[in-house]
């Protein structure tokens, strides 16, 4: 395997650390101190990310995650995502490469009608709305979403909708003005086969945005909400692809995003050592530098290891993705999924601990890339989950020898 950037992933790369260190580093500070006047429980839109996402479509960095977009296969997308990895908040945002709106239009691209396509996903590639996707529910262990609960019924002309869901992230937003929902159309058909996705509008009558749920008592700008659908009418021309495909239509969404989490994780992790490394070099304790101690030189040295250990992987996936789709790669998608959030956790734990104080406190982003890599264990599928899928296709795999 040559894991070698091409020409163009090369020029991108370049490109996105220039726009890196010139606009979106020196923007954080700005992003934090407007929501933090206004308070974190508001859900308004920074002025400041406009302005940078104006700036990354003029430099060419827009819409990269797609390979008919950005022209990238998923190889070298990935490399791409790592970077903005290092400030995961904002520069997936500016660059509309973002979740879920990401994996919302993948979904649009391979699965929406003509008329769907120009009502929600033109305006979601030109950055002009946000979306959400409503699948997991509060009542419910929705890592098996043989378990969803909501209802869509069909009566005439119209799907009517019941049920509750959570952690629908995205909704805070003003400008998300689409949710993908899956519910069960056949509660009585074959277990994959009954649930079904459909488009609805954040203004439909019956639309109920309960709560906007925080993530280790941090409030997103964009939130992650509880929505309640009560007797909530749409067309029936809404469904995505047909009825029964939402466990297919699921499946197709979440593998290619899986990559883009944990390139994201792995630069939080790059920018978790980096901090590590400085302040090592500029802290003095017991009369030596931080750098000097056996115990810190360790945590330096095994959070490198790590790391790369863990790009390779996800770049192996990635590549296997390319040549065989992701059906090809499911039980390394699931291995990743597990590995990189885990190593992020550990580097950024070393990290914090290195900073003493500092490292929890909002002076650092130590604490909120914590918060982030802890929830990615969790988002699109739970660890449990996924060891047990790897574990299944590790006990049926055929040995060369054994004894």
């Amino acid at each position: 395997m040559d894991f070698t950037l091409s020409a163009k992933a090369e020029d991108v790369s370049g490109r996105m650390w220039d726009f890196m260190r010139e606009q979106v580093f020196p923007a954080e500070p700005v992003y934090e101190e407007w929501r933090a006047a206004r308070g974190h429980d508001d859900h308004a839109h920074p002025p400041v990310l406009e302005d940078l996402k104006a700036e990354a479509r003029r430099r060419g960095l827009w819409n990269l995650f797609h390979h008919e977009l950005g022209g990238m296969t998923n190889l070298e997308y990935a490399s791409i995502a790592e970077i903005m990895g290092w400030s995961p908040v904002i520069a997936p945002e500016v660059t509309n490469c973002g979740a879920p709106d990401t994996g919302n239009m993948e979904t649009l691209m391979l699965f929406g009608t003509p008329e769907q396509k120009e009502r929600w996903l033109t305006p979601l590639l030109e950055g002009q709305i946000r979306s959400g996707f409503a699948m997991t529910e509060p009542d419910v262990a929705s890592s098996d979403a043989r378990n969803i609960q909501t209802s869509i019924v069909r009566d005439g002309d119209e799907y009517v909708i019941n049920g509750r869901k959570w952690w629908t992230s995205g909704a805070a937003d003003e400008r998300c003005e689409i949710f993908i929902l899956m519910g069960k159309t056949d509660p009585d058909g074959p277990p994959h086969r009954q649930q079904s996705m459909v488009l609805v509008p954040r203004d439909t009558p019956g639309l109920e945005i309960v709560r906007h749920l925080p993530v280790f008592g941090y409030q997103d700008q964009h939130g992650h909400s509880e929505l309640r659908f009560t007797d909530v009418r749409v067309p029936v021309s809404n469904i995505l692809s047909g009825e029964g495909d939402g466990f297919m239509i699921a499946q197709a969404r979440l593998g290619p995003g899986r990559i883009h989490h944990c390139m994201r994780a792995i630069g939080m992790a790059e920018r978790a050592l980096a901090l590590m490394v400085e302040r090592a070099k500029a802290r003095v304790a017991f009369g030596r530098p931080l750098a000097e101690q056996g115990t810190v030189r360790e945590s330096i040295a095994l959070s490198r290891i790590e790391i790369d250990q863990a790009r390779l992987y996800v770049l192996q996936t990635a590549d296997l993705i390319d040549r065989f789709g992701a059906k090809g790669a499911r039980t390394e998608i699931s291995a990743i999924k597990v590995a990189a959030p885990r190593v992020a956790l550990d580097v950024i734990d070393r990290a914090i601990q290195l900073h003493g104080g500092a490292g929890v406190s909002g002076d650092t982003v130590l604490a909120r890339f914590y918060a982030s890599a802890r929830t990615l264990r969790i988002v699109d599928g739970p660890d449990a989950v996924h060891i047990r899928g790897v574990a299944k296709e590790e006990l049926a795999r055929e040995r060369p020898f054994a004894g």
